[in-house]
Order: C-alpha cells, then structure tokens, then sequence
C-alpha cells in the first residue's frame, strides 16, 4: 500500500545508543512508511563522526553538525575545526547543530560557557552560510537575545517549548518553528496556541528520535514515520488538509536550505 504521506523528518538522532540494534531495519522501514528524507543532528563530539557517517551510508538522510549546549565544555578549536572540515567535505551537512542553550539541568556546564560556545557557533554558522538548529531549554530570553546578535543567520528553533509571543520573535528573525509530538498531548495548550498563531509556512517537523513521541506511541521509542500524527495535528489546528500541511511543511525545509545558498 502507497504511504499517505512523504515524511521529512527535520530533527532525529538516529546515531543514538537507542537504535544500535536495529538501526538498519528501522531505518528501512521508515523509508517503506513515507520517509523522504532526516535531518540527523549531532549533539556530541562523537555524534559530529557518527551523523556525518549516517548520511554517507543513507541516500536519504542528511547532517547537522554542531555541540549541544549539555556538552559546552567539549567545544573548542579542534572541534570547530573538525565541522568545517567535514562541511566541506560533504555536501549532506545542510546545518549547524544543534546547538543552543539548555538551563533545565543543574549539572549542565555554567550559563556564561554556554552562551560562549552558542555565540562561536552562531559565528560558524555564519562564516559557512549554513542555517542553524537551536536546542532552547528554559533560556527563552537568552536565546533570543543572542539570535538577534547574528541578524543574517536563520534556521530552526526545534522541539519549540516557547510562548507566542516569543515564536513571533523567532519568525520575525527568520526562524522557523520545530513541532514535535508533544502537540499532540493531552496538555499541549502552549505549543497548540503556537501552531494556531504561526504561519503555516514558518511551521517545521520533527521527531527528535528516539524522545518523545506522539499520541499514540507516546512513551515508546520514537522514529520518523510516527510524523504522520503530527502533520494530522497541526492539519486539525490550522482547519486544512493534511495532504496540502504535509506538501507544505516538506516545502518550508526546502526553503531553508535553500535561503543559505
């Protein structure tokens, strides 16, 4: 049977410990179930290796490549370095990321280190005319104020846990806005309200795999096909069809990428 839809799964980690054993056959049915196309985002220092290998083995899936903000500590010159060098090595790495600030952990590196190690990436970004993958944790006020210190740099603000009023700030710089399953939970009054009140065309999303996965897999490991509720979601909220949000949804990632290059 034909999938209903054709999934492009703006932010997964597929490179993740969850999927070591079965990585192939998930990644293989994913792909019979509508999956297009991942964007696989690395994290950690080892994930810049095990992403940038994931695209080059997978015709489908592409890279972003940056430091997240639990693991501040691990960036430096030789890690920057390593990001450009495989940037220009392979044209799949279409983002930095995902990079950002996260205040939820109180064992996380300091706040002055993060907000350090987001700027220099916000600057690699930059230098590299790619788009950026932004993690916001509880620092809604922080990140923005140093997004809007990068004027010319745009991407995607995933998982977006904000108000309305700051999705509008984010799109008003040329963001656009990740939507993962937990709009589809029973107490997702927040990131409905967001959905009702954005553009369709700022709209993006995404999985974020193997975490939070929506109704009604909630609670199992997530992956890309598992979208489809998603896209039925935000269809249901914005009173379209769901065939026209996911044609375009897939074409707001299009543009991303492309207003880079």
């Amino acid at each position: 049977m034909k999938p209903k839809y054709k999934i492009f799964d703006t932010h997964a980690h597929y490179d993740d410990e969850a999927f070591d054993e079965d990585r192939e056959e998930v990644l293989k049915q994913i792909q019979e179930a509508g999956v297009i196309g991942v964007l696989n985002c690395a994290c950690s220092r080892k994930s810049l290796t095990t992403t940038n290998d994931l695209t080059l083995k997978y015709d489908f899936i592409y890279g972003a490549l940056g430091i997240h903000p639990s693991d501040a500590y691990d960036y430096n010159e030789e890690v920057k370095d390593e990001i450009i060098e495989k940037v220009k090595a392979n044209n799949k790495i279409l983002a930095i990321g995902e990079i950002g600030l996260d205040y939820y952990w109180d064992e996380n590196p300091d706040r002055e280190t993060q907000k350090k190690v987001f700027r220099e990436q916000m600057e690699l970004a930059k230098e590299l005319n790619l788009p950026v993958v932004i993690h916001d944790r509880d620092a809604h006020k922080d990140t923005l104020d140093i997004m809007k210190e990068y004027p010319s740099v745009k991407g995607i603000v995933h998982c977006f846990s904000g108000s309305v009023e700051f999705a509008k700030e984010c799109v008003k710089l040329g963001y656009y806005i990740g939507i993962t399953g937990v709009v589809t939970f029973k107490n997702a009054k927040k990131i409905i309200e967001v959905v009702d009140a954005i553009p369709l065309d700022r709209l993006l999303v995404e999985t974020d795999c193997p975490y939070m996965a929506p109704v009604p897999n909630r609670g199992k490991r997530n992956k890309s096909d598992y979208i489809e509720y998603i896209i039925e979601q935000v269809a249901e909220i914005k009173k379209i069809d769901p065939i026209s949000t996911n044609m375009e949804l897939n074409d707001n990632f299009k543009r991303l990428i492309s207003e880079g290059k």
